[in-house]
């Protein structure tokens, strides 16, 4: 893909990184002079010095070419105007950096495609991880409606039950088995034994509901204002 990076800081580095190891190209619009040097010598991606807020910087780096334009600054106002000024150019798709939550309904309202705030979204993955218990890892999917969690089986309702006994329900699916470090597709038959790391895709709202299936001490979690937030009425 063709995708245009606004903003060569910490964000917008490590992003132009990643996707330049997965061989799209990148187009980084920095307007730090000695920060485009530095960038240009250390990526393999074309390095555009000026202000993406500025149309004829865009129009300069082909954006209405661009699968992908991204407001990666830590500046919202010239996110915004950078992202207005790209939608009006058809990119099929914009998405942006917001620095301050109380600004995501206004990137919302003149229609960004996705608004994201790396800095609290890396504080609830942490949080995440330490209020749910038993989760050795987690990833958020779709638009937080979803989130796929690891668990490593003790002493829960699962124990000694065939995998097509419990899954899937309604509300989620044991996804995958890991067995001497390898993933294995889940098999109906399959038994679960304590001590088996498992992977399930789990709606959002009925987490409560899976933790209580998979551990035994979430009484002193059901009083905490996440769970709650969580829909903790599914819990029977």
């Amino acid at each position: 893909m063709n995708i245009v990076i606004m903003g060569g800081g910490r964000v917008g580095l490590n992003l132009s990184s990643f996707l330049v190891s997965d061989g799209h190209d990148i187009t980084l619009i920095e307007n730090n002079e000695d920060k485009c040097h530095e960038i240009a010598s250390q990526l393999d991606a074309t390095v555009v010095c000026g202000s993406g807020a500025d149309i004829n910087i865009l129009e300069e780096c082909d954006v209405e070419d661009a699968d992908v334009f991204v407001a990666a600054t830590g500046n919202d106002e010239s996110n915004l105007l950078a992202c207005i000024l790209v939608k009006d150019m058809d990119v099929p798709k914009v998405i942006s950096r917001v620095t301050d939550p109380n600004h995501k309904e206004a990137f919302c309202n003149v229609g960004i495609d996705t608004v994201i705030n790396p800095e609290l979204t890396a504080a609830s993955y942490v949080e995440k991880l330490i209020i749910q218990p038993k989760v050795s890892d987690l990833a958020v999917l779709g638009k937080g409606d979803a989130e796929l969690l690891d668990f490593t089986l003790e002493t829960c309702d699962f124990i000694g039950k065939r995998i097509g006994d419990v899954s899937p329900t309604d509300d989620y699916i044991i996804v995958a088995i890991y067995s001497n470090g390898n993933v294995v597709i889940p098999e109906p038959d399959m038994v679960l034994t304590e001590g088996l790391k498992i992977s399930v895709l789990v709606k959002t709202e009925f987490i409560g509901k899976m933790l209580k299936k998979v551990t035994k001490d979430i009484a002193v979690y059901e009083n905490t204002p996440y769970f709650k937030s969580l829909g903790l009425n599914h819990i029977n």
